[in-house]
């Protein structure tokens, strides 16, 4: 459409345009046109332009309005989103959110990282991990690197298809891949390392893991001309699990170490860190014991003066610590590593005479001796090994003099195997000391941290085997997502439109394919043991490869090389000194004088180097540094295949590393070559979530409760086997999940949802659609969990009536048991009351009837008596004296009703004891008050009968004690209305 409208312009046969030698455009014009036909063309030019111009901006335009706001770009978490879906949509709203000091964006099924180049602070704190991996939904946060690590945790665990989890982040130098893969690890030995149990082991581990990465770095880092803290290696560190998905230890996979670092570095870039971290934090005691003078310049340390954050070596001492490096291994190591130093001052000057070896220096000399006192071998070996090299000849060696560049060689090839063996050892160590025995975990998370793609205005075999590496991980990228997911989109049936996608398959070819390629032509210049040429090389690689389009030349170059179409970028590589590097010859007389050094630990670093020096005369059997590295990396692939793969893209915001600052044209590349766009097309357009039927069934069958649910364990079952049963119960969860979301929406077989499809053997789903099969799963689990625990509970309530019931009547059995038993003793103590009572009554009764029988007697000698005189005995047991003498005096006699009959007064004088006795008797006389005296009426008054003796003449006084009667007076009887004792007798007597 953008070409339609020029068209029509230029529809006048008589002028065309062709293009001149000079690449101008020139106009012909016919014989006999005039000047203004000139003019008219250059005017129809010039509208054309000008319609061309207004179009592009028009379509831009409609771009800016297919979008929801500008302002608000900032707000999409999900690169998905962004209508159109463009590199420059995608390019503006990264550039919202990195100015709003957003780092994090989702693109599909990755998340994009731009790097901020300053600390952000508590984006990466304590309380961030534990919400994000505390959270229901990790995924319905803001995107974060956590999101990405909780869910390949949470994979680990078991969801859908367990198993063994890979963490892929990749990006060019300086992206932020290193800090990346210290929040990961951080991450994992917090989460998963939260146990009680064992705390001590999980906190060893814990620092070990954590410690790990400090080492690591300082002898595996340096400053280069893209990024201050660059891998110069690659790692693969795999987390071990246990069953309970706890941290239980760890391991390290190296490969390809950039030992050429050792002896040269380019311009602008620095050493390992570890070399810097000696010379800026060792004590005076270290400098004298590493024989490092402060004001000494060392040839392998170029810009010491420049001062990093990663300059600390206090920090490197520590992790050694903790991961168990005793003092006197950090000693030798420090040692062994200021020899190297010391040994590349060591310069050489050409030999005066043919047969002399190449001379030193009186500093060189110096250097050499301090070199041979740190590594403990004898000064004169050194010199020699460095200085003659030894040829075999049949069954006899030959020596010959080596000229000034090659002793120069043979020192940089020692300081390089040194330190090559040394970060073995070191590795090794690591992972001797926090890797945990099979038999205790089960599964693993691996974080691959790998160098990002390099190109340099040198770049040799080390760039060619790097970015070879990163072509490797963007094919497993294309090849996991982009192009199998379109491949298993026509495999299962669905109706796909292809998204065209960038495929490096052509770029490996070149460099590993077969039979020719660039890394096959190396290892055969190597193994032909001839000397290099460089153009001769170049020569045969055009010979070779000139059918590949990926390969391509500068003619006009003087310099031998080949330049490389990546799918980054394309990259110049120069052929001069690549064949040296790929042979990376180790002279034997150099192992030999390492195996005899008295430091123990350089001792065993060459105890086994017997097969490498055997192997280096046998030419068929030279193991290049390419072969080694493609070993390594493809045992590497070999895993990413076996485990499901997160992948986070590290995007370099600037070239300058500068903060907070956003270059359009450098993020834009980037985007470009790692195939963003594509990814996101693909998962805005596609279905990123595939599940087999088997699996989704298990997972989701209980919202329909099918009965294939519970055959799922049973693999011999035929409905297992059958797809079309499997996609009918299939069909069934999901019309339910889908009818709730609109009531008249449904599912068939045919049917092109565009929220999920039914293949043939897999169910493929959107995002939203499993959410909503999520919160339905839930919900019906919500349901069940309530209808299970309804009638938990009403089994509990009725077996705890039953119980109740069961107890009831157990206590009422043994509460009738104790009352019959209590009844039992009471009536037996009754029985035993009775007998007593019965028995003492009994007695009373005949002790009252005794006493009263002598009572009588009493009396009648009493009355028989007429003497006047009163007897002692009967003052002392009471009387009631009579007015019958002149002077009132005491008439004694008893019963005391009988004796008193109407008297008109009465004056009574209490002397006995016992006031409520006197009382009870007073009412049983009914002695009614009256004028403070007392009127005494008997039962006889009442009858009539006036008094057995004479009538009272005066006053009485009646003097009242106690009966005299023991027995008769304690009559047991209850009732209390009765006239008791002596008086009931008396008056019951005729």
């Amino acid at each position: 459409m953008a070409n339609a409208k020029p068209k029509l312009l230029f529809k006048n046969k008589d002028v065309s345009t062709v293009n001149s030698s000079d690449g101008t455009s020139r106009s012909l014009e016919k014989a006999g046109r005039p000047n203004r036909q000139k003019e008219k063309v250059n005017g129809l030019k010039d509208r054309a332009q000008d319609l061309r111009k207004s179009f592009i901006d028009s379509l831009e335009e409609d771009i800016r309005d297919f979008l929801i706001n500008e302002a608000e770009l900032h707000t999409y978490d999900d690169l998905t989103k962004v209508n159109p879906v463009t590199p420059s949509t995608v390019l503006k709203c990264l550039q919202a959110r990195y100015s709003a000091k957003v780092f994090y964006t989702h693109a599909g099924c990755t998340l994009v990282a731009l790097n901020p180049f300053q600390p952000i602070p508590d984006l990466y704190s304590l309380d961030v991990m534990r919400e994000y991996h505390s959270a229901p939904q990790p995924q319905e946060f803001k995107p974060h690197i956590f999101i990405v690590a909780e869910e390949a945790y949470r994979n680990v665990q078991g969801q859908v298809e367990p198993m063994n989890q890979s963490l892929v982040y990749s990006g060019e130098s300086g992206a932020g891949k290193t800090w990346t893969s210290r929040c990961l690890m951080k991450y994992y030995a917090t989460v998963a390392a939260s146990s009680q149990k064992c705390q001590d082991t999980v906190e060893k581990i814990e620092r070990r893991v954590l410690g790990s990465n400090p080492i690591m770095e300082a002898f595996g880092n340096a400053c280069t001309l893209r990024n201050s803290n660059s891998s110069r290696f690659g790692k693969y560190i795999q987390l071990q699990l246990n069953g309970s998905q706890l941290l239980v230890g760890a391991s390290v996979q190296t490969f390809l170490l950039e030992k050429t670092r050792v002896a040269f570095q380019a311009p602008n870039e620095r050493n390992f860190h570890i070399f810097y971290q000696m010379m800026k934090g060792a004590t005076g005691k270290q400098r004298l014991e590493w024989m490092l003078p402060l004001d000494q310049d060392f040839a392998w340390l170029p810009h010491a003066e420049k001062t990093l954050e990663e300059d600390c070596l206090q920090e490197t001492v520590e992790a050694m610590i903790n991961l168990g490096i005793d003092e006197s291994k950090r000693t030798q190591i420090f040692r062994i590593l200021a020899g190297l130093l010391q040994l590349g001052n060591v310069d050489f000057r050409p030999a005066l005479e043919e047969a002399q070896t190449c001379d030193l220096d009186e500093h060189s000399k110096g250097f050499l001796q301090k070199t041979a006192d740190l590594l403990q071998v004898p000064l004169d070996e050194l010199q020699s090994c460095l200085t003659v090299r030894t040829l075999r000849a049949g069954k006899q060696n030959v020596l010959k003099l080596c000229s000034q560049s090659e002793c120069s060689v043979r020192r940089d090839c020692l300081a390089k195997v040194i330190y090559a063996q040394l970060f073995d050892w070191l590795v090794t160590f690591i992972n001797n000391s926090m890797c945990a025995d099979r038999s205790m975990w089960c599964n693993f998370i691996g974080l691959l941290d790998v160098y990002g793609f390099e190109c340099f205005l040198l770049n040799n075999l080390e760039q060619l085997c790097i970015n070879y590496a990163n072509e490797k991980l963007q094919q497993h990228f294309v090849a996991h997502y982009l192009k199998a997911q379109q491949e298993e989109y026509v495999t299962e049936g669905l109706q796909w439109s292809f998204i065209r996608y960038q495929d490096n398959q052509g770029c490996l070819d070149l460099i590993e394919g077969s039979p020719s390629s660039i890394f096959s032509l190396l290892n055969e210049e190597c193994r032909l043991n001839r000397a290099s040429d460089a153009k001769q090389f170049c020569v045969r690689l055009q010979k070779e490869l000139s059918h590949n389009a990926s390969i391509s030349w500068d003619k006009f170059s003087k310099q031998p090389h080949f330049t490389v179409a990546h799918y980054a970028d394309k990259v110049s590589y120069q052929i001069e000194g690549m064949m040296e590097k790929n042979k990376d010859p180790v002279p034997p007389e150099l192992i030999s004088l390492l195996q005899n050094s008295q430091d123990s630990l350089l001792h065993s670093l060459f105890a086994d180097g017997d097969h490498e020096s055997e192997g280096l005369r046998g030419h068929s059997k030279v193991v290049t540094v390419i072969s080694k590295f493609r070993n390594s990396l493809e045992s590497l692939m070999k895993i990413l295949h076996s485990t499901t793969p997160h992948y986070t893209r590290c995007i370099k915001p600037n070239p300058d590393c500068r903060p907070l600052t956003f270059k359009r044209e450098e993020v834009i590349t980037q985007l470009e070559a790692c195939g963003i766009v594509e990814t996101i097309n693909i998962s805005a357009a596609g279905f990123p979530i595939r599940i087999p039927y088997g699996n989704f069934l298990q997972r989701y069958g209980l919202i329909t409760n099918t009965r294939l649910t519970v055959q799922m364990n049973q693999s011999n079952s035929p409905e297992m086997s059958n797809q079309a049963v499997l996609g009918s119960a299939v069909e069934d969860v999901l019309n339910v999940v889908l009818k709730r979301r609109a009531s008249n929406s449904t599912l068939s077989p045919d049917d092109n949802n565009n929220m999920v499809h039914c293949g043939r053997t897999k169910v493929f789903l959107t995002h939203s659609l499993l959410e909503m099969l999520e919160v339905h799963r839930n919900r019906v689990r919500s349901q069940k969990a309530f209808c299970i625990q309804c009638c938990w509970r009403r089994y509990q309530n009725r077996q705890r009536n039953l119980k109740r019931q069961a107890a009831t009547r157990l206590q009422a059995g043994v509460r009738s048991w104790l009352v019959r038993r209590e009844i039992r003793k009471w009536h037996k103590a009754a029985s035993v009351i009775q007998t007593k009572w019965r028995r003492w009554r009994v007695w009373m009764d005949a002790l009252a009837e005794a006493e009263l029988d002598d009572a009588e007697d009493f009396i009648e000698n009493e009355a028989s008596s007429a003497l006047p005189k009163l007897d002692r005995l009967l003052k002392e047991r009471g009387s009631v004296q009579l007015s019958s003498i002149q002077e009132p005096v005491m008439v004694r006699g008893w019963p005391i009703g009988l004796a008193m009959a109407s008297p008109p007064s009465i004056t009574v004088s209490l002397t006995a004891t016992g006031f409520q006795r006197i009382m009870s008797m007073m009412a049983c006389l009914k002695i009614p008050f009256r004028n403070g005296e007392y009127k005494v009426k008997t039962n006889q008054f009442d009858q009539g009968v006036a008094s057995i003796r004479a009538q009272p003449r005066g006053s009485i006084k009646v003097h009242l004690q106690r009966s005299p009667l023991l027995y008769a007076d304690m009559h047991p009887v209850h009732k209390t209305d009765v006239v008791t004792g002596f008086n009931q007798i008396l008056l019951e007597r005729p």
